[in-house]
């Protein structure tokens, strides 16, 4: 039962039939999603392609449009993408990079599970992952999650092989660690956790040099240095364009501030598990279970991967194998996050009855499938060993189990999914009704500039057919700024929303401006279309 695996490189064949599985697996959900228009659920996705888009759609084009809050990788990969129009516009944009890191991660994690598991085993890690409905749904989406499960990933694979290959084959070792480095840059470009994953991974790194006398490595000064610098160079961002070097901390947009701006008064904690790490453990636990079983599965489905991960430890060689012990890293990260860092986490199955954030629980799939995998390892060594004629049966078993969890996950509803079409309920009435109003004004204004702030709905500006920057809006700063100031003479088209700043500017300056339509919706901050009579109006060039 601690039989090694069958150490062979993994084969052509192998490799093709993991690409191609997974590739059907990413193309049927994103079909799925797209037929269903799921893609943009996620206000959040919207947002990321709008800031993506606004890096060269906008009157100030360039890096300063990335914002201060969200890390800039994901969207940095999307620029590509957002530029043909459609694809902003209905979220294709989104789904490539997702899809890809998708595929990715799951060639990873097959890799990973083969160092020490057999064809056999691994195949359980790799299909629970890959066909977990959260993250099919979240793979046809612009969210980062997909993302930074692919690092997260890769990380542990090639900290893996370069632990391996130290002492045996320098060379590779040292290519190795420049993909180490790589990754952890990207981590930490994309989530926050990746800040602490990059100082645990390297600081890690750093004692094993010491202690193999390899410290004095010019590949590792050098990708230390570019490992260090990351952090670095977004509080340098923060300090030059906004500011602040702790903008994306204490700004207007952080989570702290939106907690605060949220909160009411005298109502007791602003969520679950603030200030309460004991709680947040619990329901970032609770999180993760639901995420990749369904909920009365999921204490069983945590036991075992905790189980498989100790059997691993004991049973492999522990140098190599403690390196995944990162993938557990998420618990203790969101246990803290929830507590003090303005992170809730809702569950439907605990107050307050609700959906949010529940795909933070996604980033301990990885631990999952490994932990699975092991189980599935050691099963399938006791039958070999007492009833070898059995093992085809238990491992048809396994695989079964593996296929009725991914079914019982879809059955129930994912989390994620559920949570992207609460989210989208709360925007459908006003993407539904206000674009079409806004190109009847701009049929008889073609080309004119409209006012309106597009970070709470940013669709109406891609479903209206325009480009952003055929709009004067929060990120445009200065001629933002001007037109508060007078409404009137710098948009032919004002859009507002009850109390927010367009909102403002026009009660304090109404002259000029006539009211076309109210738009209202369950919950939400009415909306307000006004049109100018005042003949000043500027154009925005042509798209």
């Amino acid at each position: 039962m601690t039989e090694e695996p069958i150490r062979r490189p993994i084969g052509r064949n192998e490799w093709l039939l993991v690409a191609a599985s997974t590739v059907i697996a990413s193309a049927l959900a994103s079909l799925w999603s797209w037929r269903h228009d799921a893609m943009l659920n996620y206000g959040d996705a919207v947002a990321h392609l709008h800031i993506a888009r606004r890096v060269f759609d906008s009157h100030r084009p360039g890096l300063s449009q990335l914002g201060s809050v969200w890390l800039p990788l994901p969207h940095l990969l999307l620029i590509s993408f957002v530029r043909v129009y459609a694809w902003w516009a209905d979220g294709i944009a989104g789904m490539i990079p997702s899809a890809l890191a998708y595929v990715a991660g799951c060639a990873g994690v097959y890799r990973l599970a083969r160092h020490w598991l057999r064809p056999s085993a691994a195949v359980v890690a790799l299909a629970f992952f890959a066909l977990n409905a959260n993250l099919l749904y979240l793979q046809t989406t612009a969210m980062t999650e997909p993302l930074f499960l692919c690092e997260m990933v890769w990380l542990a694979v090639w900290l893996v092989e370069w632990r391996g290959a130290l002492n045996n084959d320098p060379p590779r070792a040292a290519r190795l660690l420049s993909g180490i480095a790589l990754v952890l840059v990207a981590a930490v470009f994309t989530r926050y956790d990746g800040w602490i994953l990059a100082f645990l991974a390297w600081t890690s790194v750093g004692i094993v040099q010491l202690r193999t006398s390899t410290l004095r490595s010019r590949t590792f000064w050098i990708a230390s240095a570019a490992v260090v610098a990351a952090p670095l160079i977004w509080f340098a961002y923060n300090g030059i364009v906004f500011g602040d070097w702790l903008d994306f901390a204490r700004g207007p947009y952080s989570a702290a501030a939106i907690e605060i701006r949220t909160a009411i008064p005298g109502s007791g904690p602003p969520h679950p598990g603030w200030h309460n790490p004991w709680v947040s453990l619990i329901f970032f636990v609770k999180c993760a279970e639901m995420d990749v079983a369904p909920e009365s599965w999921g204490n069983l489905t945590l036991g075992l991967a905790l189980l498989g991960a100790a059997w691993g430890w004991l049973t492999t060689h522990r140098r190599a194998f403690q390196w995944t012990l990162l993938l557990w890293l998420p618990i203790p990260f969101y246990a803290y996050s929830i507590a003090f860092g303005s992170v809730p986490i809702f569950l439907p199955v605990w107050w307050p009855h609700s959906w949010y954030n529940t795909r933070y629980g996604m980033e301990m799939l990885p631990a999952f499938a490994l932990g699975l995998g092991f189980v599935a390892q050691f099963t399938l060594a006791v039958f070999r060993e007492f009833k070898r004629i059995l093992v085809p049966l238990a491992a048809t078993a396994i695989y079964a189990i593996v296929a009725v969890n991914a079914w019982a996950v879809l059955r129930d509803h994912p989390l994620t999914y559920v949570e992207g079409t609460k989210n989208i309920e709360s925007r459908r009435s006003f993407e539904v009704e206000i674009p079409p109003v806004l190109r009847s004004l701009l049929a008889t204004r073609p080309g004119s500039l409209v006012l309106m702030e597009t970070s709470v709905y940013p669709n109406l500006v891609a479903f209206t057919g325009i480009p952003l920057r055929q709009t004067i809006n929060e990120s445009d700063k200065e001629y933002y700024s001007a037109a508060l100031a007078a409404p009137d003479a710098h948009a032919a088209i004002v859009v507002a929303f009850d109390g927010d700043e367009i909102d403002q500017a026009v009660k304090a300056h109404p002259n000029g401006l006539r009211l076309v339509r109210r738009f209202d919706a369950p919950g939400q901050k009415s909306g307000t279309v006004y049109v100018s009579d005042t003949p000043t109006g500027t154009k925005a060039a042509e798209r």
